[in-house]
């Protein structure tokens, strides 16, 4: 099988550009950060998790069995019978998403299905760790940031029509945290994987982001 991961940090398009490269080459995709938010929508959903710790979270990856099917090419995340895609973009869950994916026993979970995946399909494999942890021999690496300040605005893009929305300061804060928490957890930071090609697209649009990373493709692997 033939496998592209893209790693990078949050608000970096990194789920976009994995689906639309995806339906260019015409394979599969994972959104890996999805699964992390379907286990955060059920940690939300047990009353009886109070606190985001340790004891806690790996009874929720005990306790837990996750499905994840496509439908119409919309990746469906189910854990423990209750189908959550339709809130798997809430900021709240986004927020506990991050709080949670630091744990060892949810990304061991989280890592057998992401491999398992990828030894089934020629696939685009998307997230925080893929090229350095979960897929090291992928056969195309790339790493997608952009400037904080533009991360920002297009996450603040996402939210500001919706009910108690947060500021655009807000957000840029958080997404500041967010970056700081994934760049310096003692398992599986998030760094470039040492062949990963960097994709800055702070000055690039969707589409130029597309076609650069598709000529990529087609000078390293035979599709």
């Amino acid at each position: 099988m033939i496998n592209i991961t893209i790693d990078g940090h949050v608000g970096s398009g990194k789920s976009t550009l994995a689906k639309e490269l995806a339906k260019k080459i015409g394979f599969k995709v994972l959104d890996t950060g999805a699964i992390y938010r379907g286990f955060a929508c059920a940690f939300k959903e047990e009353g009886n998790f109070k606190e985001v710790n340790e004891e806690n979270v790996n009874l929720l990856v005990k306790n837990s069995t996750v499905e994840v099917f496509f439908e119409d090419e919309l990746q469906h995340v189910v854990v423990n019978g209750i189908d959550y895609t339709s809130h798997l973009r809430e900021e709240e869950i986004s927020v506990l998403s991050a709080k949670i994916s630091p744990f060892p026993p949810l990304r061991e979970k989280v890592k057998y299905l992401q491999r398992n995946f990828a030894q089934k399909y020629n696939c685009v494999v998307e997230g925080r760790d893929i090229g350095t942890v979960v897929l090291p021999n992928a056969d195309v690496k790339f790493f997608v940031t952009a400037s904080e300040e533009v991360r920002a605005k297009r996450r603040f893009e996402q939210y500001k029509d919706k009910k108690d929305a947060p500021s655009f300061q807000e957000v840029l804060q958080d997404l500041k945290e967010r970056d700081y928490r994934d760049e310096h957890r003692p398992i599986a930071p998030l760094k470039p994987a040492k062949d990963a090609i960097i994709v800055d697209s702070s000055n690039m649009t969707l589409p130029q982001t597309i076609d650069y990373c598709l000529s990529v493709i087609k000078d390293k692997v035979k599709i």
